[in-house]
């Protein structure tokens, strides 16, 4: 027999989302259906209700790409059992008390993880190490700068590479961000809303890496102040502005600019999303990472916490509780 569930919909793009009563859907064999407990937001999100992100959809929708939850049901081809504690990376379904999601899509989570945490963690962590990792190469004793040091990924990337160790400068607003950035490993700090990015960069010796979801002038900044042989990586654009890559600067001083899009490899390279996945949790078990969650809303108060995330308020990473 099927039962309800309550889920915040998009039911118009651009609008605030509503609470709607949907009726669970059938499971296939490769599914699972899971009790949401904690959803991760995502800056991604606020792109998916607006109707400019790169995946669309008509409403109405429910959002939501990242969850933690208990298995309540199992299709008849999956490997793990009803009860197991799982993290999942989902799209879309997850501002939701259900979520029915592919198999493949799912990670079990280990007791040490509550569910707060494995909502923080997929996305933010598992970005910023394929990004450092696996995409830029990202080595001991290089320098690397973070732009957006105290936000939802970029404090993964702080943590992380100050773990592969690597110098890290951290790019944030405000004295108070700064604080979270140091305490997740930065060795340098620059304020974005009075200091100059390019110039502080320069005095240190200059940026090996730069991990970028910022963009705009910040951007602009970052490249001007990359050594020869540097890689830089636009992985979102939360100031709202795509910047343009002047091929003349990436050409003088061989800089590779490598573009990232962490979801894009849960169609063509899976694998490499578990590997990463494996390794991190390990690190989470062993006391190396710890997730940072900044704030926490209850489901029905979706609306002010991708409020919180849209006025750029937010540290770490905001949660959805249900």
């Amino acid at each position: 027999m099927s039962q309800t569930y309550t889920a915040m919909q998009v039911t118009e793009l651009g609008a605030k989302l509503t609470a709607q009563t949907l009726s669970d859907a059938p499971l296939g064999a490769n599914q699972y259906r899971i009790a949401v407990k904690t959803c991760g937001l995502n800056f991604g999100d606020l792109l998916v209700i607006d109707g400019s992100y790169q995946e669309k959809r008509d409403p109405p929708f429910t959002p939501g790409m990242e969850i933690a939850g208990e298995i309540i049901e199992a299709g008849a081809d999956t490997p793990f059992a009803k009860g197991t504690r799982i993290a999942a990376y989902c799209g879309f379904g997850g501002f939701a008390q259900h979520a029915v999601i592919e198999a493949s899509q799912c990670v079990p989570i280990p007791d040490e993880m509550p569910f707060d945490h494995a909502a923080a963690f997929l996305i933010a962590y598992g970005t910023s190490h394929v990004a450092l990792v696996h995409r830029a190469n990202l080595q001991k004793g290089e320098r690397l700068l973070v732009l957006g040091a105290a936000g939802g990924v970029g404090l993964t990337a702080v943590e992380l590479g100050r773990s592969l160790g690597a110098e890290v400068i951290a790019c944030a607003r405000g004295a108070d961000k700064l604080e979270i950035a140091k305490a997740a490993g930065a060795d340098h700090l620059i304020d974005s809303t009075n200091e100059d990015i390019r110039e502080i960069v320069k005095n240190l010796g200059g940026a090996d890496v730069v991990y970028d979801p910022v963009g705009g002038d910040q951007f602009k900044a970052a490249l001007r102040a990359c050594n020869p042989e540097a890689r830089i990586l636009p992985l979102g654009f939360a100031s709202g502005d795509v910047p343009q890559i002047p091929a003349n600067i990436i050409l003088v001083k061989n800089i590779s600019v490598l573009g990232f899009y962490w979801g894009g490899y849960a169609k063509f390279a899976p694998k490499v999303l578990t590997d990463s996945f494996a390794d991190l949790t390990r690190m989470y078990v062993r006391g190396q990472i710890k997730p940072h969650v900044g704030a926490s809303y209850p489901l029905k108060s979706a609306n002010e916490a991708l409020d919180l995330m849209r006025a750029r308020k937010s540290t770490g990473k905001v949660v959805l509780t249900v």
